[in-house]
């Protein structure tokens, strides 16, 4: 989450706004007797307010975040049908880990899990071992925290000792919740770059850099950057030949945040799961292409040998005997039940369905992009319903940042960012195509992009000088 500092020194005349700041029509049903003074804004006020009042207030504030339908730099989901909002509403007082007070919420956790490890091709899904998370994030962590376990129990003759450090390999692509796991849990992050138009892990490359105390490999099925899929059956292979080589085992997890919810119904015949014996656990977001809103997400393993049981903790204190694997402990059960509804509602011929219609209008509004003759693409949206453009080489007028900024003039968040070291020179603009993005938003979309090209070619030269301005997107 983003860290916030303390409020800004306040100005002479605030004591006279606040005076002046709410109508009392407006803040209460007696004019006259009605509030004339707003409320403190940093500090709690003295007394209570009106319901319908502190309503008010922050409904009023809140009026001038974006429209979430038109971000299309987030993967979340941002539509859901109105019978998911109910049994969300009706589930919001329930708490997720109290699972002796609330066993069917529990057991809907259970199914989903069991849906997910079928959806995998887990090789048993009756013994594959699986949460519910907070999000992807979260789930990442819980599989960082079981490889490092794993390596440790197998070198518990040199591990800890001062000069042994774990590392984990991964591409510089990965989402920077990896980053996190390894600054926060202490494990090196081998991190293998990216090359000229590859702009993933290179299986060869990753294999390379692992060793004894390499914890595992993590192979991305959908990159935050352009939506491309890295090929972990190819990764599987590369380790393969490397224990055969030097005997070194290394797993591999499969961070398919939202590739995980996509594959599966419209790319069959891509091995990328627990097809792949090497591949110990998967994590995705349930609030992503898992069609919930957040924050939800799964992590699942092979079988129980792949989570070490002391990981597991056993609480009885509220009721019953709770085994609970997760950095959260109280947290809404509400989504877990909207993930089970989902899946219920949907069924693989549903998510098919959807998910083709996003990569059916991601590749359309590519396309159309391309045909401007001002971009150039990276990706087509033909893996993720996402696709990423820069400017093509002639296009000197203008850089994506100069785009994001004017779409988001017409409430469009398009987001435009520079790639990672040894691609730094590059910077390009994504859009993300989730259920609820309709084809004729897309035209609208393009309309806009299309209205604003004229007076962008006109410039001298790029004039976007605050770049983290132009966009609300920070990898």
């Amino acid at each position: 989450m983003p860290l916030h500092h303390g409020p800004h020194p306040p100005r002479d005349d605030d004591r006279d706004r606040r005076r002046l700041a709410v109508n009392p029509f407006y803040a209460t049903a007696d004019p006259l007797g009605g509030m004339t003074e707003a409320p403190p804004t940093h500090r709690m006020p003295a007394t209570p307010l009106p319901p319908q009042t502190a309503y008010r207030l922050v409904h009023d504030e809140l009026m001038l975040d974006g429209n979430a339908r038109l971000n299309l730099a987030t993967f979340v989901t941002t539509w859901m049908e109105p019978q998911a909002g109910v049994l969300m509403s009706e589930c919001r007082d329930k708490n997720m880990i109290d699972k002796d007070e609330y066993p069917r919420t529990a057991e809907l956790e259970r199914r989903c899990v069991a849906m997910l490890a079928d959806l995998w091709h887990a090789p048993d899904p009756s013994t594959a071992v699986g949460c519910s998370t907070t999000g992807s994030s979260e789930a990442c962590m819980l599989a960082g925290m079981a490889l490092k376990r794993r390596w440790a129990l197998r070198n518990a003759d040199r591990y800890p000792a001062k000069d042994v450090r774990p590392n984990l390999v991964m591409g510089v692509n990965v989402q920077v919740c990896w980053e996190k796991f390894c600054n926060f849990w202490e494990v090196e992050a081998r991190q293998v770059p990216m090359e000229g138009d590859r702009f993933h892990l290179d299986p060869q490359a990753a294999a390379e850099l692992c060793d004894e105390n390499t914890i595992g490999v993590v192979g991305i099925l959908g990159s935050t950057f352009d939506g491309s899929y890295e090929p972990v059956a190819d990764l599987c292979a590369a380790l393969d030949a490397l224990q055969e080589r030097t005997g070194l085992d290394i797993p591999v997890h499969v961070d398919g945040a939202s590739g995980g919810m996509v594959a599966p119904f419209l790319d069959e015949e891509l091995v990328w799961d627990f097809r792949l014996p090497r591949v110990a656990s998967i994590n995705t977001s349930g609030h992503k292409y898992g069609l919930v809103y957040p924050g939800v997400g799964w992590a699942l393993w092979r079988d129980a040998e792949a989570l070490p049981e002391e990981l597991v903790f056993r609480v009885n204190y509220l009721g019953g005997d709770m085994p609970t694997f997760a950095l959260n402990f109280s947290r809404p059960g509400a989504q877990v039940a909207a993930q089970y509804y989902t899946f219920l509602r949907l069924g693989r011929e549903g998510y098919r369905a959807v998910q083709q219609s996003a990569r059916d209008i991601a590749g359309s509004l590519a396309a159309r992009v391309s045909a401007l003759g001002d971009f150039r693409l990276l990706t087509r949206g033909d893996q993720l319903p996402v696709f990423a453009f820069t400017t093509a080489d002639d296009v000197t007028a203008y850089d994506v940042f100069d785009v994001a900024r004017r779409l988001r003039e017409g409430g469009w968040l398009v987001p435009a960012y520079t790639f990672p070291p040894h691609r730094e020179d590059l910077s390009v603009l994504r859009v993300v195509c989730r259920n609820g993005f309709s084809a004729d938003m897309a035209d609208l979309l393009l309309a806009d992009l299309e209205r604003l090209l004229p007076e962008l070619r006109r410039q001298p030269g790029p004039v976007t000088r605050d770049k983290g301005a132009a966009t609300g997107f920070h990898h």
